[in-house]
């Protein structure tokens, strides 16, 4: 009973859903738990439970046109000359299936240990029991009521021990059976370990909520491979690394009904690749696109919030460095509804053999993204609880103010093509905020403010089209439409006048034998003419934004070969009423259900069969005869279609009918009551109404309406006009194209599908394929929800039971000989003679110890179990590894050697170098200095001798002067004669005084000129100094306080030089004058007081002469000083700035010059004033005499005249 109550499931049911709250309550698993052998000792697989499927045959109907013939028309089909294999006649149901016989021999052994066994009850219900000894073909089981029921043997399933619950392969299992891999994925979504392995198949149950299983930790940890559990990325990585190590495309395709999270696992496939490859930013934009591309082309349904109503295949490529370098979207004109976005690169640099190993070193280089047959009709058609496109609520919810002006927007339930169905929003969903995030999605990818401006405009056009009504104006059922607020809203968005959009909307123009003839539209043929426009509105737009995001993203042209696709296409879907869409969904499910069973089963033991080896084959159930169905010609699905849609009175109902007469012998095809066919899929049968598929098969939209909006002032209305002429070609005859109509295109919408449809496939077929099977654990979409009926029916459907036995008794990794020995030879230790590749093949298979039940060699190929080349890939990583460190230290070691010379070989160019060029600077600036010391020198002598010459010449003028008055003081004579005598005297006297003063005023004037012009020259030094300290702000306030002390100290010493001489030429003139008179007196005076005076003036005169000399050595001296100053300032402030090379500290030298400037000054400045003292003292003396004279010379005159 323990036992029982460790899987403690009180019944697990395979017909029908069990409760929502039913869960099961066990022991806690460990993922890391080492699962036990899946094989017996003799390498065969153990026991199954389930029955096999009856194989199809494969010759009954062979379909020229399918995309697989184009690859296997060269190939071998070796597989279908060993047996002829059964096609499935019917769907299977669901109901109670009879377990299989190999389970009863295993029921001694679990009744003798007491081992649990899953009991199917007579209700399909399967519950967990412990066996009892048994007797006979009957079984006593208990089960954890505590009740015992004797069961027959063939109806007990063997359960996995407890130490298995919740592997992460469901290969570890050792009893492989419907309730113990349905049990062990409900252990594993119970603690939100949501990926489980199935062989090389990954299932993902779809957990309804935030998992903690994504972002960039994760990411590294899964890039590093230092984690190995089930999930997107390492499926991504492996299929990264099988790229690179086999130089083959790769694909990963995800597949699942709707609401079963495809979409979301395409974007973690996308962000891993994307954190792999990124580094150039374009990465970023390109994830961007997805909220653009669902808001426009998903929707809710039934059973999908998010539903995808357009399936996509993005393939990335890689260069050998690969960098991505731009994008670019394509509409494939002749493919209808394909668009395609490539990103392309640039290649760089590194070895083709250092990608084998360095996975992280790959970039993407580029990507095409095709997407396939978007689901018009949900523009202007919808069923009760579901949603249009998210765009037009989330435009309605979110748009600015502005904006909702502009447009004359209102709330969604006042839009009749948004209220059809009575759902406006989607529960945890803000559409306004969903709204301003495709906004900022649409500025990232470099959509212009204008342009979506212009979208949302049609997307409100759109809106407003379906608010048109239309009133009867006869008896005819002939409308015309009401001029109310949507259709005058329509016409301003798209740039048209009222009066053609109410044309264009009620009649149609016909031309007849040449004659134009405008037929008036009836109330339905109205209608379908304003959703056709609506329609055609929406997907031209949505065209348009790829085109878009194309130029966008489009920089480069070149595409490499390595790739890697993800296929995120809509899921099987079923409904109450399933029409035309769910036609053509389910038709591609079905192909993509033909391409796993294609790869997983028919090419796997295909091979087997071709290379001879050992396997246990592996029934599934094949879905050729539905895949027939619907593409045999000329009486398929799709051909009765097109055919029926060309008739001019084709109808629904006639299209009904001659699918029950020629289909029903089918056993795929079943009529219905009225216009209701069913379908066998293989995921189930669907019962489709064939209400409108007629109409929707041919798409049409009328030449009128294409005219109206080429005639429209909008841009966009006018390119989608293009785009819809550019596509009509050929004719295809319609109801209404008998009448006259201009109505054209040039295939059917269901032949365009089928044709991308093939075109995908054939790109699939190229690569190697990576399957993700996404599981949908309920049917209301909630977390925590495991409904098991609803996952037992796709894990049937999906054949994951299938996959996990072929893959535990088959050989899933393969490899030629060829490549094996050359991927893996130089890991041999001993040189094989023999170069022959399967020699050396199995030479290493040998030196590795590979288990003979691991391996099987083939003809051409060499077959491994899982895992087996995992060990020999890891060696090689370690030995390459190795490699490149032994060599990567060598490398370096020689590198260091060679730096280190190189380093002492610059080092002496450098010294050479910078020598030669010191000792050029060196011979310029000596040259410079020598230069300015003979220009110094020159100016010196030049004002020297100026000033010599000057003072000669006064010198000689004024002992002139003194000579003449000594000399006609000898030869004068007395009394009158002398009287007359001195009169002339006196008259010569003035000349020779006034001569002197000229001669004085001369000398004052060049002495205040060469004052000006040392002030000048002062201020051209000083403008020249603000503009270097403008220069160097720091060397500004030092230079600046400098020349202001400097120029304050010049003009102090030069006004006191100035007081000097302007005092001194005084007193010479008022001395000289002194002496003229003197002299006329002392003629008259008496001899002894004239000797007296004489004597007294002598020694004045030897006086005043010392201090003329020391007026002119200290003005020399100033002159002099002032010029060495000012030069060896003017050279600092040069070499400060650059102008002049010299190998001294500018500040430094600036300082000392301060310093002796200083001490100039002092000393200078004392002999200034002690020569103003002297010259002062001068000067009294000068006054006492002429004290003297003139009261001699009164008292001589008052007695001469007295």
């Amino acid at each position: 009973m323990s036992q029982m109550k460790s899987k403690g499931s009180p019944s697990l049911q395979s017909i029908k859903s069990l409760p929502v709250d039913f869960s099961f309550v066990g022991s806690p698993g460990n993922e890391r738990m080492m699962a036990a052998d899946s094989t017996s000792g003799n390498g065969t697989p153990l026991t199954e439970a389930e029955e096999g499927y009856a194989s199809g045959n494969d010759n009954v109907y062979r379909n020229n046109e399918s995309p697989y013939s184009r690859w296997t028309e060269d190939r071998t089909s070796v597989g279908d000359d060993g047996e002829d294999l059964k096609a499935v006649s019917s769907f299977k149901s669901l109901g109670r299936l009879p377990v299989d016989s190999k389970w009863s021999d295993t029921t001694p052994y679990v009744a003798k240990k007491k081992l649990t066994s899953w009991f199917q009850l007579p209700d399909g219900n399967w519950e967990l029991g412990t066996i009892l000894p048994t007797s006979g073909n009957e079984t006593l089981i208990s089960f954890a009521e505590g009740k015992v029921l004797t069961v027959d043997s063939k109806n007990l399933v063997p359960a996995n021990p407890d130490i298995l619950d919740g592997v992460d392969d469901l290969m570890q299992l050792s009893y492989l059976n419907e309730p113990s891999v349905l049990y062990n994925l409900q252990y594993r979504y119970d603690r939100e370990m949501i990926y489980t392995k199935a062989g090389p198949v990954l299932v993902a149950v779809n957990p309804f909520k935030k998992v903690p299983l994504y972002g960039n930790d994760y990411i590294e940890a899964y890039k590093r491979k230092s984690v190995e559990s089930p999930h997107v990325y390492a499926i991504t990585d492996t299929a990264m690394r099988e790229m690179i190590r086999d130089e083959v495309n790769q694909s990963i395709i995800i597949s699942g009904e709707s609401g079963a999270g495809k979409t979301e696992t395409a974007k973690i496939a996308m962000q891993y690749l994307a954190a792999l490859g990124g580094g150039s930013g374009i990465e970023y934009e390109i994830l961007k696109t997805n909220p653009i591309l669902e808001a426009f082309g998903n929707a809710k349904t039934l059973r999908n919030n998010n539903s995808s109503r357009f399936g996509k295949l993005i393939e990335i490529h890689f260069s050998e460095t690969g960098k991505l370098s731009g994008a670019e979207i394509q509409t494939c004109k002749s493919a209808s509804n394909i668009k395609v976005l490539k990103f392309i690169v640039c290649n760089s640099g590194i070895r083709k053999t250092d990608l084998i190993y360095l996975t992280c070193m790959l970039f993407p280089c580029g990507s095409l993204l095709s997407t396939v047959l978007l689901e018009k009709s949900r523009v202007v058609q919808l069923s009760e609880g579901e949603r249009s496109y998210h765009i037009f609520y989330q435009l309605c919810a979110g748009a600015p103010p502005i904006l909702r002006e502009k447009l004359n927007l209102k709330n969604a339930n006042e839009f009749n093509y948004l209220r059809q169905s009575n759902c406006y929003s989607i529960s945890g969903v803000d559409d306004a905020e969903q709204f301003h995030v495709v906004m900022e999605a649409m500025d990232i990818v470099h959509v212009s403010k204008e342009d979506q401006e212009s979208a949302f405009a049609m997307l409100a056009a759109v809106l407003w089209l379906g608010n048109v009504s239309f009133t009867v104006v006869d008896s005819e059922n002939h409308v015309e439409p009401v001029a109310d607020e949507g259709l005058t809203n329509v016409a301003r968005l798209i740039g048209c006048k009222v009066e053609e959009l109410k044309l264009a909307l009620s009649t149609r123009n016909m031309i007849i034998r040449n004659e134009n003839i405008v037929q008036k539209l009836t109330l339905s043929q109205a209608i379908d003419t304003r959703d056709a426009l609506a329609k055609s509105i929406y997907s031209c737009l949505f065209d348009w934004l790829v085109e878009q995001i194309n130029k966008s993203l489009a920089v480069g042209k070149r595409r490499t070969g390595r790739s890697i696709s993800i296929l995120d296409i809509y899921g099987f879907e079923s409904f109450e009423r399933n029409s035309f869409e769910q036609f053509c969904i389910n038709y591609a499910n079905e192909r993509l259900q033909q391409h796993f069973n294609r790869h997983l089963f028919k090419l796997e033991q295909e091979e087997y069969i071709y290379n001879g080896i050992d396997w246990t084959k592996v029934d599934f159930e094949d879905n050729q005869d539905c895949l027939n169905l619907f593409e045999k010609k000329p009486l398929g699905l799709l051909s009765l279609l097109d055919e029926e849609s060309t008739f001019p009175n084709g109808t629904d109902m006639t299209f009904a009918n001659k699918l029950k007469q020629h289909l029903n012998s089918n056993a795929c095809f079943r009529g219905e009551r009225g216009k209701a066919f069913m379908v066998s899929h293989y995921a189930g049968q669907v019962v489709y109404d064939t209400t409108g598929f007629l109409e929707k098969n041919r798409d049409l939209l009328h030449l009128d309406s294409i005219q109206l909006l080429s005639s429209c002032t909008c841009h966009l209305p006018k390119a989608f006009a293009s785009s819809l002429l550019t596509q009509s070609e050929k004719p295809v005859i319609g109801a209404l194209h008998k009448s006259g109509g201009a109505d054209s295109q040039k295939l059917s919408v269901a032949t365009k599908f089928k044709g991308q449809l093939f075109q995908l496939m054939q790109r699939l077929e190229k690569t190697t394929p990576h399957f993700i099977r996404c599981i949908k654990p309920n049917d209301v979409q909630s977390p925590g929800i495991y409904n098991q009926g609803l996952v037992l029916q796709q894990l049937r459907c999906c054949g994951v039971l299938e996959v996990v036995r072929i893959s535990r008794s088959g050989f899933p990794t393969k490899m030629s000989h060829q490549k094996f020995a050359r991927r893996y030879g130089f890991l041999l230790l001993d040189h094989v003679a023999s170069q022959d590749p399967l020699r050396v093949s199995v030479a290493i298979l040998h030196q590795f110890n590979i288990l003979p039940d691991m391996y099987q060699v083939g003809y051409t190929k060499l077959f491994f179990r899982t895992g087996q080349i995992g060990i020999l890939e890891d060696t090689r990583n370690r030995t390459l590894h190795g490699i490149l460190r032994v060599q990567s230290s060598f490398r370096g070691h020689q590198v260091r050697h060679y730096v280190k010379d190189l380093r002492r070989g610059i080092a002496t160019l450098q010294s050479f170098v910078r020598g030669e060029k010191t000792r050029e600077e060196y011979a310029v600036l000596l040259e410079r200095h020598r230069a300015a010391i003979s220009i110094q020198k020159q100016i010196k002598g030049r004002n020297r001798r100026k000033r010599f010459n000057n003072i000669y010449e006064a010198s000689v003028l004024i002992q002139s002067v003194i000579r003449g008055w000594m000399v006609r003081r000898c030869s004068g004579d007395t009394g009158f004669l002398q009287f007359g005598g001195r009169k002339g005297a006196e008259q010569e006297e003035v000349l020779v005084k006034s001569s002197f003063l000229a001669e004085m005023q001369r000398r004052v004037l060049r002495a205040e000129a060469a004052l000006r012009e040392k002030e000048e020259e002062n201020d051209v030094l000083h403008q020249r100094l603000q503009q270097y300290e403008n220069r160097w702000s720091e060397y500004e306030l030092k230079m600046k306080s400098m020349e202001e002390v400097w120029q304050k100290q010049m003009r102090s010493l030069q006004s006191s030089l100035s007081i000097a001489k302007r005092s001194l030429a005084f007193d010479d003139s008022r001395r000289n004058s002194d002496a003229s008179t003197n002299a006329i007196e002392d003629s008259e005076s008496s001899y002894d007081r004239g000797s007296n005076f004489r004597a007294q003036e002598s020694s004045g005169v030897r006086r005043m002469n010392a201090g003329l000399s020391v007026i002119s050595r200290l003005a020399e001296e100033f002159e002099q000083r002032s010029q060495i100053f000012g030069d060896d300032a003017k050279f600092l402030v040069e070499a400060k700035s650059g102008q002049v090379d010299a190998n001294l500290d500018p500040d430094q030298e600036l300082r000392r010059l301060r310093q002796m400037f200083e001490a100039w000054k002092k000393d200078y400045g004392s002999r200034l004033r002690e020569t103003k003292v002297i010259l002062h003292k001068l000067g009294n003396e000068e006054g006492s005499a002429n004290k003297a004279r003139k009261s001699w010379w009164g008292r001589r005159n008052s007695l001469r005249f007295s």
